[in-house]
């Protein structure tokens, strides 16, 4: 990696770990309590990344998403998440030693995520204690990615220019935070889209892995 980047922001669902399987079944469980069906894991991979309110309406049928009911399955489903979050969620292979080796190189670390803010810190806290200088999720204050204010709000936390970030995430949404923020966009094949959407939105890098970070990288992003 390029002397020019001194920080890296990551994305969590999909890129730092394996979310689905506690996001579905939580949200399944809550669904079949309101006699509605439920979905595959095939299916979530495609509704997971606009933040938890919109993965609550886009799994109801279209019948079903009037605002009233949707707020009141989403507050369900929060609590089962809460319950369930830590039961088969997992970094992704090789992830917390790449973050262990750009620690012990010096570069600054923060999450940034479209999961709840309460969320993203029991999960980060979790799997990840102590590597991140900063982990932020969704909340009132603040915008839903792609909307950049949060990342560019992170680099002035850590008292670093935009463009000495690397930025890495699975979903087109993070490319294009990353792009409207002016930081190096890095798209993770290993997460819930793939190499196409990653591409088409931008990616300057794809990796297949998290050891494929380290190799020659631009000066200038």
């Amino acid at each position: 990696m390029g002397p020019k980047f001194a920080a890296a922001l990551w994305d969590l669902d999909g890129t730092l770990l394996y979310t689905l399987e506690d996001l579905g079944d939580s949200l399944n469980e809550v669904l079949a309590e309101e006699g509605l069906p439920g979905h595959a894991y095939d299916d979530y991979r495609l509704m997971i990344g606009h933040g938890q309110r919109l993965l609550v309406t886009r799994a109801l049928p279209q019948d079903r998403r009037d605002p009233e009911q949707a707020a009141r399955i989403y507050q369900k489903f929060t609590l089962r998440y809460q319950a369930n979050q830590c039961r088969k969620t997992r970094p992704y292979p090789g992830v917390p030693e790449v973050l262990k080796d750009m620690k012990a190189r010096g570069l600054k670390l923060a999450v940034l995520s479209n999961k709840n803010q309460a969320h993203t810190t029991a999960v980060v806290d979790y799997y990840f204690p102590g590597l991140f200088e900063a982990a932020w999720g969704l909340s009132p204050e603040r915008p839903a990615k792609p909307d950049p204010a949060s990342a560019l709000a992170l680099a002035a936390l850590l008292e670093l220019p935009p463009e000495r970030f690397i930025y890495l995430g699975d979903s087109a949404v993070d490319m294009k935070t990353a792009r409207r923020a002016g930081m190096w966009p890095v798209g993770v094949t290993w997460g819930y889209r793939g190499r196409a959407e990653l591409a088409e939105a931008g990616a300057a890098r794809l990796i297949d892995s998290p050891n494929e970070l380290w190799g020659q990288w631009p000066q200038t992003p």
